[in-house]
């Protein structure tokens, strides 16, 4: 089994969509069902494209919500790197 870590600067930036966005107390809960399927299908995201080209990317609890992760293959990790706003315009799916 794929061990899944959340990288601090992913857990802050989770931390700010709730804050921001006022998001329910349920969501840590959701955002760690959300990424559950790593565990078994690390590479299940899509690849990202340009400056993001060595990461993956799958959808969080909600559409908007682009949860960012590497996959180490060597070492059988995924991290999550960080969760970003996919509406944004500076998200890692945008166009350059």
């Amino acid at each position: 089994m794929t061990a899944v870590v959340v990288t601090r600067t992913a857990q802050r930036d989770l931390e700010t969509l709730i804050r921001t966005y006022s998001l329910p107390p349920t969501t840590q809960e959701r955002f760690k069902r959300s990424i559950q399927h790593l565990v078994r299908f690390p590479r299940i995201g899509a690849p990202l494209h340009g400056p993001w080209e060595r990461f993956r990317f799958i959808l969080g609890p909600w559409r908007w919500m682009i949860v960012v992760y590497e996959y180490d293959e060597e070492a059988d990790r995924v991290a999550i790197v960080t969760i970003q706003d996919g509406r944004a315009t500076r998200a890692a799916t945008s166009a350059p």
